[in-house]
């Protein structure tokens, strides 16, 4: 078709079948999502590559989705998630005609993923970073006795991001700043937040409402 010879609708193609995969990965869509990003991912390689191509550029771009999985699941520190990020980039980028062309495909990954993100405020977020959003807690019941005395005390106040959270960032509380951790929400510099959840010395804080 026509328009598969514009360049600039590598960045639609991309950054819907990322939107959708990507989505899937943090919210719970009984597959749906994933059915749509993988439609949109095989279309945009089918239109570059031959039949050989296609499948060994799919094989890279769906390992780069599985080393987030893993990550999400296993590691929560982000290393694999970053590998996986890049070889989707790569996967494509290396099929497109011109620089363009792969310019265009790779800020459709990078605006897919970073919309993704906007899932989470309609759909069930999946069960994902555990670790990074201090969901499995190291209570005293299980065995743990991590929790700092002071840390403790500073559930439920009030304080002020010093910078933006993304989702890791500086608080000030009372006359002291300590390092937070939003629940995978961007919360920008100078927004009012409570202390939610204290995990050791990690804290972790949410939008104050009618902030």
């Amino acid at each position: 078709m026509e328009i598969f010879s514009q360049e600039w609708i590598a960045i639609i193609i991309t950054g819907l079948a990322t939107l959708f995969l990507i989505g899937e990965i943090l919210v719970n869509m009984r597959g749906i999502f994933a059915l749509l990003g993988i439609g949109f991912i095989t279309v945009y390689f089918s239109v570059y590559l031959e039949t050989d191509s296609l499948i060994l550029m799919l094989v890279i771009y769906f390992i780069g989705i599985a080393l987030i999985i893993i990550d999400g699941k296993v590691l929560n520190d982000g290393t694999l998630a970053t590998i996986g990020t890049a070889a989707m980039i790569a996967a494509v980028a290396l099929p497109a005609p011109n620089f363009a062309a792969g310019a265009y495909a790779v800020l459709g990954v990078i605006l897919g993923a970073a919309g993704s993100l906007f899932f989470l405020k309609v759909f069930k977020r999946r069960d994902m970073w555990n670790k990074i959003t201090l969901k499995d807690k190291l209570t005293s019941e299980a065995g743990y006795n991590s929790i700092n005395a002071e840390y403790k005390t500073l559930l439920h106040q009030e304080a002020v991001t010093l910078n933006d959270l993304r989702p890791v960032g500086t608080i000030r509380l009372g006359n002291k700043d300590y390092s937070a951790i939003s629940n995978g929400q961007w919360i920008p510099k100078g927004t009012e937040v409570v202390v939610t959840e204290v995990d050791g010395t990690k804290i972790l804080v949410e939008r104050k409402k009618n902030s």
